[in-house]
């Protein structure tokens, strides 16, 4: 008996095309595409570490590393990420500048802070600089995945240490008592400008460097030194080189830590967890 080939092509062939092709088709373009993302980190180990992780992820991908603010600025321009995960000690660059610059350059940007200085001094800092987020690295990894992917919805990223913290001073800006309440961590009332001094010199940088590296008169950097004695409510610029350098060496240990809980790049995010939002 004869059969009808027409029907039975039509079963697995369409225009002499195979249908398993038509299906395949059908599956890529249906796939959505992955977040092009850039990583700026001056540690090498550190930003490959978090690299691997992000590329780990089904729905990103690295496009591209910094190690500098310089380079970050260029490779940036060349890679077009969709999204900038960024370290904020990154030598002797301004990274808040960086982000200001970025965010200008194309506000449909998205910007993540990642970095070991502490949440409750940086994280308002980067937010108004145009970040979109802030993850500490002491943070287990799977919160820099988390934040990246609520950021890229439209939300923004915090602790829920800093949210809560927020939320108690604003209820304590209504207080009749507010004076007796102001938090007592100093760092908070310099400007991101004395801050990135106070990191410098804390650093091992002297005025006259400082001044090179930024473009600033040795003048300028000495009077941005006397305010911020002013502020710490310090008696010398010996004890705000001191005390500098304190707070430079406390973060640094933590970056240390992270590479003595890390055995390979790939392991270096995989680090003791803190309490923060899910």
């Amino acid at each position: 008996m004869e059969t009808n080939r027409e029907v039975e092509m039509t079963g697995s062939e369409v225009e002499g095309r195979p249908l398993s092709l038509f299906r395949y088709a059908d599956s890529v373009s249906e796939e959505p595409a992955k977040i092009r993302i850039f990583v700026v980190d001056e540690q090498p180990l550190l930003r490959q570490g978090i690299s691997a992780y992000l590329n780990s992820q089904p729905d990103m991908m690295v496009c591209g590393e910094a190690g500098s603010v310089s380079d970050a600025r260029r490779k940036i321009a060349e890679c077009q990420p969709q999204f900038v995960v960024t370290a904020l000690r990154l030598g002797a660059g301004d990274s808040l500048k960086l982000i200001k610059e970025l965010k200008t350059q194309n506000p449909g940007l998205y910007v993540l802070v990642y970095s070991a200085f502490e949440e409750s001094v940086f994280a308002e800092r980067a937010m108004r600089a145009g970040a979109s987020g802030y993850v500490m690295k002491q943070a287990a990894s799977e919160k820099l995945a988390i934040a990246v992917r609520e950021i890229m919805k439209g939300s923004i990223y915090v602790s829920r240490e800093l949210a809560l913290g927020a939320f108690r001073k604003a209820l304590q800006r209504h207080r009749k008592d507010n004076h007796t309440l102001r938090s007592g961590n100093c760092l908070e009332e310099l400007s991101n400008r004395e801050m990135h001094i106070f990191q410098l010199l804390g650093s091992g940088l002297g005025t006259r460097q400082i001044a090179a590296s930024l473009n600033l008169s040795v003048k300028t950097i000495e009077s941005h030194r006397e305010n911020i004695k002013h502020k710490l409510r310090l008696r010398s610029s010996g004890e705000v080189r001191e005390r500098a350098t304190k707070w430079v060496e406390q973060n640094l240990s933590r970056e240390d830590h992270i590479f003595r809980r890390g055995g390979s790049p790939t392991d270096v995010l995989s680090v003791a967890p803190v309490t923060t939002e899910t």
